[in-house]
Order: structure tokens, then sequence, then C-alpha cells
């Protein structure tokens, strides 16, 4: 009798483990999708393509033009902006499909990526193969995907009727919310895997946490960048303008202004917050070794070093590169990859979710 009731719990728990590795893998290939779709938001907006369509439309915007009328109609709208009127006034009808298809692709996969979460969420959900504490998480990562389809097309509207190219402002914050969606679709798979190290002390989780935050907002700083493009200028390094600490940093008034709106200032806080998410980074590496030497929390804090140190030196090259669309979406995948990895570090020293049946027993 007591071996019938030792076996009921233990095949829960492998069911349980079983429910998790399928939603883990459906997590991974999220996370996949996820990193091409920001990986073709970044060319859309390298090649100019971010405006050419002009109009959301969530449901019928799926399909693209299909007759020369339907092409000539999307043109004619394009036409009407001022990134048509005054950077690409003439252009061909074939150099506006060149355009229009790299938008149309990056919508495309946004809406891919809804259904990518919503379907199989919805099966796991109706199938029992979902915890009961995984699902606020999961319905919430969906929340988000939606918030950002808005985003987006807020951030498209703010180049639509005086400017040339959208707000810097919008496209950070756009750029941010995908890199949010990342870190949580990284978390939950991550909390759904299995350890064979123990977590890690408080302060080391903490620590671990405070990277993830400082790599989202050198990301989010980047978008300012990008916004802005300032990195077409001041192509030099270590020194910026032939000094450490340029000139005209503060030339706009209000003084707060140039740390959003003058690229040398966007540019320079840039650079100096690379350098300290290096610092700390390399602090955070020292300290998990000392307080759990020889284990894999502080093997993977030195990663993450590594991981950054290559990132600085692919913005160096970007940089250099005067922010050529190679090496500049390679500054953007890269920079991913660190979050992704900062990420999985972080949820690593906190070790995986309870199963149910280890609150069960618990209680």
């Amino acid at each position: 009798m007591a071996a019938i009731a030792n076996a009921a719990p233990l095949a829960s728990h492998d069911k349980e483990q079983r429910n998790r590795a399928f939603v883990r893998g459906w997590l991974y290939v999220v996370l996949v999708v996820l990193f091409a779709l920001v990986m073709v938001g970044g060319a859309t907006r390298m090649t100019g393509s971010g405006l050419s369509i002009t109009e959301w439309k969530p449901i019928h915007g799926v399909i693209p033009p299909l007759n020369q009328a339907e092409w000539q109609e999307e043109f004619e709208k394009y036409q009407q902006i001022p990134q048509y009127e005054q950077i690409n006034k003439g252009m061909s009808l074939d150099e506006f499909k060149g355009i229009f298809w790299w938008e149309w692709a990056h919508r495309l996969l946004a809406r891919g990526v809804g259904f990518l979460v919503a379907i199989p969420l919805a099966f796991f959900w109706l199938s029992g193969r979902l915890e009961r504490g995984l699902k606020p998480r999961l319905v919430g990562l969906l929340a988000l995907g939606g918030l950002q389809g808005a985003i987006g097309w807020w951030m498209v509207a703010s180049g639509l009727s005086e400017r040339v190219s959208v707000s810097q402002y919008r496209l950070a914050t756009h750029l941010t919310l995908a890199c949010i969606i990342i870190m949580a679709t990284a978390y939950i798979a991550r909390g759904v895997a299995t350890y064979s190290e123990a977590p890690a002390n408080r302060g080391v989780q903490r620590f671990a946490g405070i990277m993830v935050l400082l790599v989202l907002i050198q990301i989010y700083l980047g978008g300012l960048v990008a916004g802005l493009h300032a990195g077409l200028t001041y192509n030099t390094w270590p020194l910026m303008d032939g000094a450490v600490i340029p000139g005209d940093l503060f030339i706009i008034d209000p003084a707060w202004r140039n740390l959003f709106e003058n690229p040398k200032t966007v540019q320079f806080v840039h650079r100096m917050f690379a350098y300290s998410v290096l610092v700390v980074a390399i602090w955070h590496a020292f300290a998990t070794m000392r307080a759990l030497p020889g284990t894999t929390h502080a093997r993977r804090a030195w990663v993450l070093v590594a991981l950054i140190l290559g990132q600085a030196a692919i913005g160096v090259g970007t940089l250099l590169a005067q922010a050529h669309i190679h090496w500049a979406l390679l500054h953007q995948g890269f920079a991913m990859i660190v979050l992704i990895f900062a990420t999985a570090h972080w949820r690593g020293t906190k070790g995986a979710y309870p199963l149910p049946t280890e609150i069960a027993v618990r209680s």
C-alpha cells in the first residue's frame, strides 16, 4: 500500500515535468520568432521603410496589394506624407515596393507572433497542461503583445504628418517594450526548466536582476540613438569629437531635453552607460564568484561579462563603420542575445517555479 501511495505523487510529478517540457519548447520557439521580429524591425528602420504603409489595418492589412491599381493606390497614399515630399520625392513605384515589403513583412511577422502565442496557449490551457501559476503569466505575455501592436502604430503615426521619420521617443518605447516581451518570454521559459544547481542567495539574485535592468536601459538609450540617427556622426573611438567629454552637450534649453533630443548628448550617454554596464557586470561576476565559487551561477556571470564585452566591441565597430546596416543589425541582434542571457541568468539564480506537487507537499 505504501508503494502505491508513493507512486501516485511520483507519476504526477513526472507528468508535470513533461507538460513543462512542452510549454518550454513552445516558448523557445516564440523567443526565436520574437528575435526575428526585432531584426526585421531593425532592417525596416534602417532601410527607411517604416512609413511606407500609412494605415493601420490589423485584419485587412494582412493582404498586400495584388494588382497594379492597388499598388498605385498605396503609392499615392505614401506620396502624401512629408517623408516622400522631402526625402524620396520622384522615387519610382518599384522603389516604393522595395520599402513597402519590409514594413509589410514586419507587420505580418508581428501578427504571426500573436497567433503563435494565442493558439498554443489556448490548447495547453484547455487540455489541462498549464499549471495555475503559469496562466496569468502567459495571459500577461499575450496582453503585452497586443499593447506592442498599438504602440507600433502610435510610433508610425508620429512620422505621417509633420516629421520625415518617427519620433525617437516612440521608437525607443517600441523597442523597449519588445525587449520586455522578450525578457518575459525568456524568464517564463527558464522558470519551467530543470536546474541541477541550488538557487543562489538573495544578494546574487538581486544583483542578477539589476544586470537585466541595466541592459534594458542601455537598449533604450540605443533606441534613442537610432531614432536620432546619432550613430552617423562623431564616428571616432575612444575619443568623441576629439575629447573624452565633448563640448556642446547641453545646448538645448531646458537642459534635460538634450538627453533625448541632442544627437551628440544621446550618443555620449549611450557610450558612457555602456562602460558602466561593463564595469557593473565585472563587479557582479567577482561578487558571485566569491559568494558561490565553482557554481553554475558564477560561470554564467562571467559568460555575461564576455557577452557584454563582445557587444561593446560590436558597438565600436558599428560606430567606426558609420552605422552601416550590417554592423547596425549585428549590434541590435547581439543586444538581444545579451538581454536573453542576462534574463536566463537571473531566473537561473532563483531556480525553477515550484511544481504543483511540490507546493502540495509543503502545504
